[in-house]
């Protein structure tokens, strides 16, 4: 395991870095490795920094204003300044053509076929590097999209095109436009990427498979990944949401917590049952910060999270009104904390850990960057302390509290939107910074047991390797149970079954993937839909009976009612294929094989109660073994990160290498 430095400039670059790296370290030669798994938060930073193609927009005549017009609603109320994410595409490249096809698929009015060939000399002149192209109605009926592609690509051979009834085949127009424009928006910046990338390494002589990690939690192949580059947004967070719930089954722990902090993000997840929650919908480049409504829609498979700007990067400083804000602006890798000593002058979350003493500055990232404390203190006292008359300690240690409590209060509001509880949970941590924070988190949300995973500091990437080889097909087909149709549905679910194999067994040839299928139903007039798991076998007459008893179950659970006398309709199904995961290792009371080794060092860390520093021991956590305990206050380190144990805290190692902090 290792870390380096993100080279925003050429991103490949680091990744081949850490290859390297890794490589020196196991003494590998590149024929010798079997698999190469990716993650990227590129595309979600070409959104939010609008750094992405040159895009234009073509849609149904009388319809390019759907992007701007949106919900046509106000996600701040009381707002009356209130900002809305600016369309990725602005109104001079969205370009209408005439046709019109219905909600079931027929065509009202047929494509003009010379207005789209019109559109050749404008797609030259505005320099267009990427193009969306989203109809009424494609998803379902793609025959006007595909012409329109197909005219297009005739003139234009090297233009990008992304079409609605491929990216998002889904009822509602404005997350569907949403959805592809996003996706035509990152698809060059992500191909030449991926491209580069994958020369690059066969170049090294890497010649095994490469996949990519998608936001929905499951791999997918190379040729995926460069079509539909917009289901790689959340790859990063996702597979640390994966890491945690094998954690879950491996423990034995049904209600989960995950707390994912990195450099610049800090992201949780509810995970119940062993399984993350999932969702079809998703926000991205949000204009207010991380308020639900303020961003650009995404409609892709996708593991539910809250994000914040609270990573060890984030910017602290003080408003107007003399309250700590941190984040969510990022001091970045370049030029990073002021403590890296490369440039950076904004105080920082690292900063404010270093100088309480959680972290060494002489083995940050395994001894590869020398922290320099001094510019550390001089960034917090200049940024937090002066304004508020504190000293050095204390506004480093009321930074870390305002970032703990933004995390805890995050966790409460994501737990009430989705009906959940918080109390009884265990929090299972990983990234580089979430170990530094985790104890005093569980203290803020009154949880009990605390897990850190071994190789926390890079959980995300652990978390890849045990992720499945997945696809996930969406369709929206409107259906009535008082009108249940088996003979058509076992049609539609047999094409999106064969589609969902195909990507699967093209990435993983020779496997023999399980499937899952799901409807999302509601009553007739409301306007959301649940979703409800189907049988994977061939729909039966009676089935329509059987989907109404599982809807019911499941609309109670939710809302604890249903409604009698209503009908109920389906308007979207999904197919997902994936490859098998091997079972969770079990979980057994260990015995400490060795007595606990004598601490390493001492080092002086900032205790609230005493507004002044304790010397606590500190562990290293390679020397630790199954069945040692440690009172707090203590630190484990390691070289991608360290975990603080608090006051009310005692920790030990279980049998699968995991630090399991209790409070006492």
């Amino acid at each position: 395991m290792s870390q380096v430095l993100t080279t925003p400039a050429r991103p490949d670059d680091a990744v081949l870095e850490g290859i390297a790296k890794v490589m020196a370290e196991a003494g590998v030669r590149p024929g010798a490795v079997g698999l190469i798994i990716h993650g990227t938060t590129l595309a979600t930073n070409a959104l939010i920094e609008r750094k992405g193609a040159r895009t234009a927009l073509v849609t149904t005549e009388g319809h390019r204003d759907s992007l701007e017009m949106a919900y046509e609603n106000r996600f701040e109320q009381y707002d009356i300044n209130i900002d809305r994410p600016d369309p990725l595409v602005p109104r001079y490249r969205r370009w209408p053509v005439p046709e019109r096809v219905d909600a079931r698929g027929r065509v009202l009015r047929p494509l003009d076929e010379a207005a789209v060939a019109a559109l050749v000399p404008r797609l030259e002149a505005e320099g267009i590097e990427s193009l969306a192209v989203g109809l009424m109605h494609a998803y379902t009926n793609t025959a006007h999209e595909e012409r329109v592609a197909e005219i297009l690509r005739a003139a234009l051979p090297d233009l990008w095109i992304s079409l609605s009834s491929e990216v998002c085949p889904e009822i509602r127009e404005y997350e569907r436009l949403s959805t592809t424009c996003a996706n035509a928006y990152v698809q060059p910046l992500m191909a030449r990427y991926l491209t580069r990338l994958e020369q690059r390494l066969r170049e090294d002589g890497f010649a095994c498979p490469f996949l990519l990690m998608t936001s929905g939690g499951g791999l997918t192949g190379f040729e995926t990944a460069v079509r539909f580059p917009i289901r790689l947004v959340e790859s990063g967070p996702a597979g640390g949401a994966i890491l945690a719930s094998r954690i879950a089954a491996e423990c034995g722990l049904d209600r989960v917590l995950s707390y994912d902090m990195g450099g610049t993000t800090a992201k949780i997840c509810l995970i119940d049952d062993m399984r993350p929650l999932t969702s079809r919908n998703f926000e991205v480049a949000r204009v207010y910060r991380f308020l639900k409504g303020s961003g650009l829609p995404l409609r892709i498979p996708a593991i539910e999270m809250v994000e914040i700007g609270a990573g060890g990067g984030s910017i602290a400083r003080v408003d107007a009104l003399e309250r700590i804000t941190v984040g969510p602006e990022s001091a970045g890798a370049e030029p990073g904390p002021a403590c890296y000593g490369r440039g950076g002058v904004a105080a920082t979350v690292t900063d404010a850990d270093l100088l309480l003493g959680r972290i060494d500055p002489e083995a940050f990232a395994g001894g590869s960057i020398a922290l320099e404390p001094e510019q550390a203190a001089e960034a917090i006292v200049r940024d937090v302390g002066a304004a508020l008359e504190l000293d050095t300690s204390l506004a480093a240690f009321a930074v870390g509290e305002v970032v703990d409590e933004n995390m805890a209060n995050a966790a409460r509001v994501h737990a009430v939107e989705w009906g959940k509880e918080i109390a009884g949970r265990t929090l299972i941590v990983f990234g580089g910074a979430a170990p530094l924070h985790a104890a005093r988190l569980a203290e803020k949300l009154g949880l009990e047991q605390v897990v850190v995973p071994a190789g926390a500091g890079v959980g995300s990437a652990i978390g890849f390797l045990r992720a499945p080889i997945a696809y996930e097909v969406a369709r929206s087909r409107y259906h009535r149970l008082s009108a249940f149709d088996p003979a058509s549905l076992n049609r539609v679910l047999g094409e999106m079954s064969e589609e969902a194999h195909a990507v699967v067994c093209g990435a993983a040839p020779g496997a023999v993937p399980g499937e899952a299928r799901t409807a999302f139903m509601r009553y007739i007039g409301q306007g959301h839909e649940i979703a409800v798991e189907l049988p994977v076998r061939p729909l039966l007459a009676e089935d329509g009976t059987l989907l109404r008893d599982v809807f019911d179950n499941a609309y109670t659970a939710l809302y604890g009612r249903t409604i009698p006398g209503l009908d109920v309709e389906v308007l979207s199904w999904t197919v997902t294929v994936a490859t098998k995961v091997p079972e969770p290792r079990g979980l057994s009371e260990p015995e400490a094989t060795a007595p606990l080794p004598e601490p390493t060092a001492r080092r002086p860390v900032f205790d609230p109660e005493r507004a002044g520093p304790v010397s606590v021991p500190v562990y290293r956590r390679a020397e630790l073994g199954p069945g040692m305990g440690i009172e707090g206050p203590a630190l484990i380190v390691e070289d991608q990160t360290t975990t603080v144990v608090s006051m009310p805290f005692a920790a030990t190692v279980n049998n699968l290498g995991a630090i399991v902090l209790t409070r006492r």
